[in-house]
C-alpha cells in the first residue's frame, strides 16, 4: 500500500512525493523502442530488396521535392507531441530563472555547436579511412539536424523517471519550442554552410514551416478548442489517450519506407551505422554531464536539474528525420543519420536516467516551487 501524509492545512491525504505518479512512465514502444527500429531496418531493407516496386510507386508522389506518404507519417509523428505542449505555462519563466538559463543555454548555445564538432571529428577525420568524404559529410548533415533539436516529448517521459518537476518540464518544454521556431533554421543553415553543405534557405524555411510552425500552431489550437469544449481533464485522460498510438505507429512505418529506399546503402556498409553511433553517443554523454554539472555548482534541486540535463541530452529525433528528409531525400546519408540517432538514443537515455538518480544527494533538497 502507498504510505500517505496529511496536508498541513486540510488533514485531508496527499501522495507521498517521493513517489512518482501513476502512468507517465515508459510503455512497451518507449523501452523497446531500439528493438522496434532495429525490426523496422530489416523490414525497410527486405521491403526494398523483395519489393521493389513499393519505393518506386511511393517515389512518384512528390510535390515540391516533398514526399506526401512521408510528409503525412511525419506529421502523425510530431502533431500528437505538439498537442501536448502548453504555452501558458510559458509565464512560468520566472519560476526559479536560473534552471532555465542554464537548459536554454546548453541546448541553443553549446549543444548544436559541441555535434558538429564531435561528429566532424569523427565522420570526418578518424573514420576518414572507412568513410567515403561526401558519404561523411551526409552523415554529418543529419547529425547537425539531431544536434539542432532538443528533446520536447520524451523528455515528460524522463522527467518522471527521475521525479522532476512536472511544470517546471513544462515550461522549459515551451520555452524551447517556442526558441525552435526561430532558431532552428538558422544554426542549420550556418552549420551546414561551414561543412561544405549547400542547401538553399527556402528549402529550410519549408522544412521548419512543414514540420515546426505548421503541427505547433494546429496543436495548440486543437488544445486550446478541446480543453474549452471539453474540459482538461477529458483532453488528458481521454483524448491523449487516444492519440498516443499514432506517433509510434507514423514513426515505425515512416522508417521502414526509409530504409526500403536505403537498403543499397545498409547492404553495402552495414558498418557505418556503428560508426555513425560513435560521435552521437559522445555527445549525448557529453551534453548531460555538462548540463548537469552546471546545475550542480549553481546549487539548483534536482527535480529540475535533472530532467533540465536531460532535455539538452536527448534529441526531437521526430523532427530531425523529417528535416533530414525534406532537406536531402529518403536515400540520403543525412537521413540514415538522423535513424541511428533514434536507435542509440533510449538505451543511453535510460542509463543517465538511472545515474541521475543515483546521485540525487548530491543536490539540495527542496520541494518544488
Amino acid at each position: 500500500m502507498t504510505d500517505r501524509s496529511t496536508d498541513d492545512r486540510s488533514g485531508a491525504p496527499v501522495d507521498d512525493p517521493s513517489e512518482p505518479p501513476e502512468g507517465g512512465g515508459l510503455g512497451v514502444f518507449e523501452r523497446y523502442l531500439t528493438v522496434w527500429v532495429a525490426v523496422a531496418i530489416v523490414v525497410g531493407v527486405a521491403v526494398g530488396q523483395l519489393l521493389p516496386a513499393v519505393p518506386d510507386t511511393l517515389s512518384r508522389f512528390e510535390y515540391a521535392s516533398v514526399s506526401l506518404p512521408v510528409a503525412v507519417l511525419i506529421w502523425a509523428m510530431i502533431f500528437p507531441m505538439m498537442v501536448q505542449v502548453d504555452f501558458g505555462a510559458v509565464v512560468g519563466i520566472r519560476r526559479e530563472p536560473k534552471g532555465l538559463l542554464v537548459t536554454t543555454g546548453i541546448n541553443w548555445l553549446v549543444k548544436p555547436f559541441t555535434m558538429f564538432a564531435i561528429s566532424w571529428f569523427f565522420l570526418l577525420v578518424v573514420f576518414a579511412p572507412f568513410i567515403e568524404e561526401s558519404l561523411g559529410r551526409e552523415y554529418l548533415a543529419g547529425a547537425i539536424l539531431l544536434g539542432a533539436a532538443p528533446c520536447t516529448a520524451m523528455v515528460f517521459v524522463w522527467s518522471y523517471l527521475t521525479k522532476g518537476d512536472p511544470a517546471y518540464t513544462l515550461v522549459q518544454v515551451a520555452v524551447n519550442d517556442l526558441i525552435m521556431l526561430v532558431a532552428f533554421a538558422p544554426i542549420v543553415v550556418f552549420l551546414l554552410g561551414i561543412s561544405d553543405i549547400t542547401v538553399p534557405w527556402n528549402t529550410v524555411l519549408l522544412s521548419v514551416g512543414l514540420y515546426i510552425v505548421i503541427p505547433l500552431a494546429a496543436g495548440y489550437a486543437t488544445r486550446v478548442l478541446l480543453i474549452k469544449r471539453q474540459g482538461i481533464e477529458w483532453f488528458d485522460n481521454v483524448f491523449l489517450r487516444r492519440l498516443a498510438p499514432i506517433t509510434p505507429a507514423g514513426l515505425i512505418v515512416t522508417l521502414v519506407l526509409l530504409f526500403a529506399f536505403q537498403g543499397e546503402v545498409i547492404l553495402d556498409n552495414p558498418f557505418h551505422i556503428a560508426l555513425i553511433a560513435v560521435p552521437l553517443v559522445i555527445q549525448t554523454v557529453f551534453i548531460f554531464f555538462l548540463a548537469y554539472r552546471i546545475f550542480r555548482k549553481l546549487r539548483i534541486r534536482h527535480d529540475v536539474a535533472a530532467p533540465g540535463s536531460l532535455i539538452g541530452a536527448s534529441n526531437f529525433f521526430e523532427l530531425a528525420v523529417a528535416a533530414a528528409i525534406a532537406l536531402f531525400g529518403l536515400q540520403s546519408g543525412a537521413a540514415l543519420a538522423t535513424v541511428v540517432g533514434v536507435l542509440v538514443e533510449v538505451p543511453i537515455m535510460l542509463a543517465l536516467v538511472r545515474y541521475a538518480n543515483a546521485t540525487r544527494d548530491q543536490f539540495p533538497a527542496g520541494a518544488p516551487a
